[in-house]
């Protein structure tokens, strides 16, 4: 470890031990779900705190994604000391699966998906919460974090404040300068909305046909009022390796580490997973970036989890491309570090596009070996329908003591039926 910082690892396994050190002067729940602006969502986030989930009704993230898959994942790992917010709930044979396989029982609090924001926002039950990104319609004192102060910190026009490297950008204001007068630099380069989720509104413009396509989606976030703000960035050119970092920061401004993941991309840049090497991930070359976004972060108010993700190039030089104020995609995977590290397993691998045939019953009864061993761990399940054939789309985790016997794993599961379908 960096001398000049006394960083250490999270000893424990869940959310609810990482944020327990925080939740003592109030009553806190977590509400698992993201906020929507599709038709379907009970409380659009279409006032104030703009999301880009999607640009037309036909491609806004789904219901069962932002409800179901996403949600119950983090509620897998959440703990019993914080409840959190259920508005639809998993099967009970996820949930028995949890119960048999996850260390600490996850706290469920069922709500009514259609007035949940309604009722936290008069809860006497509830005092704060903690979210993922700000909610236009629960009352601001309620977010645990003031949420203009979240929304301008996941805003990716604030990455140049943290106090890191990172590509030169500009930022626009769309109400201010026209589309057709921002000038462009030479291709590649990157056009981002501010609060793209998942990938959304991130556009790599390598020739005038994806900038055509850009400048049509950006429009047609324009027309139906979700958007203020882009950036356009510079190419990191000659990556070598795509980082997420992870880390806590409490109300003290105090830092404890989570895990570092290395991105699975597309080349598109659509997020496919992350895979760790707990015993061999050195944490301590992000040490510097790690300090500098902590200290940022406290200083405007912020407590919770960071992960910032950071290209690398072949000189050497890391570049942060963007930072997440918020629980991420990869953070269960960097929570089993002690459970996997104590059955000898270094290396693990998680993917949000797992499929298999069947109900998740079923699924549990073919996979039964390797979920005993703990080869396969899965986070969320949800059983779908097509032309009459049954089949679960899964999040989960894939480990092994080496990347050769992992790889070797999946193998043998996908031999048992279990796709991977990035």
């Amino acid at each position: 470890m960096n001398s000049k910082y006394n960083f250490h690892y999270f000893q424990g396994s869940t959310l609810s031990d990482l944020f327990a050190q925080d939740i003592t002067d109030a009553s806190y729940g977590f509400i698992l779900n993201y906020p929507a602006t599709g038709s379907w969502a009970a409380y659009p986030n279409r006032k104030k705190y703009f999301i880009q989930d999607g640009s037309s009704e036909a491609t806004k993230t789904s219901f069962d994604k932002i409800c179901q898959k996403e949600p119950w994942k983090n509620l897998a790992v959440l703990g019993d000391r914080i409840p959190g917010i259920v508005i639809i709930p998993p099967s009970k044979s996820l949930i028995g699966y949890w119960q048999e396989h996850f260390s600490s029982h996850s706290n469920r609090s069922m709500m009514n998906c259609s007035t949940y924001l309604d009722d936290l926002s008069q809860s006497e039950h509830f005092d704060k919460l903690i979210t993922l990104f700000p909610f236009d319609c629960l009352k601001p004192e309620k977010h645990a974090v003031p949420p203009d102060t979240h929304y301008r910190l996941l805003s990716k026009v604030t990455l140049d404040q943290l106090g890191v490297q990172c590509p030169k950008y500009k930022s626009y204001n769309l109400h201010q300068t026209n589309l057709e007068d921002i000038e462009l630099p030479e291709f590649p380069y990157l056009i981002k909305t501010s609060h793209g989720l998942s990938g959304e509104g991130t556009y790599i413009i390598k020739n005038p046909s994806d900038f055509n396509y850009c400048f049509e989606e950006i429009k047609k976030y324009l027309d139906i009022k979700l958007l203020d703000t882009i950036i356009v960035s510079e190419f990191v050119k000659n990556e070598v390796q795509n980082y997420c970092v992870q880390f806590y920061v409490n109300k003290l401004g105090e830092i404890t580490l989570i895990g570092t993941t290395s991105q699975l991309v597309t080349p598109e840049g659509n997020y496919l997973g992350g895979l760790i090497d707990y015993r061999n991930t050195d944490m301590n070359k992000f040490f510097e970036m790690i300090a500098a976004i902590g200290q940022y972060a406290h200083k405007q108010g912020y407590f919770g989890v960071i992960g910032f993700d950071v290209l690398e190039d072949r000189d050497g030089e890391f570049y942060a491309i963007d930072a997440n104020f918020r629980v991420n995609g990869s953070t269960p995977l960097c929570l089993q570090r002690h459970t996997l590290l104590q059955l000898g397993k270094e290396v693990a691998k998680y993917s949000s596009d797992y499929r298999m045939e069947g109900t998740l019953d079923s699924i549990l009864g073919t996979l039964k070996q390797e979920l005993d061993r703990k080869d396969l761990i899965i986070l969320s399940a949800l059983e779908k329908a097509k032309y009459g054939k049954i089949y679960t789309e899964i999040y989960a985790i894939v480990t092994g003591k080496t990347i050769q016997e992992m790889q070797h794993i999946e193998q043998k599961l996908q031999d048992k039926g279990l796709q991977w379908l990035p």
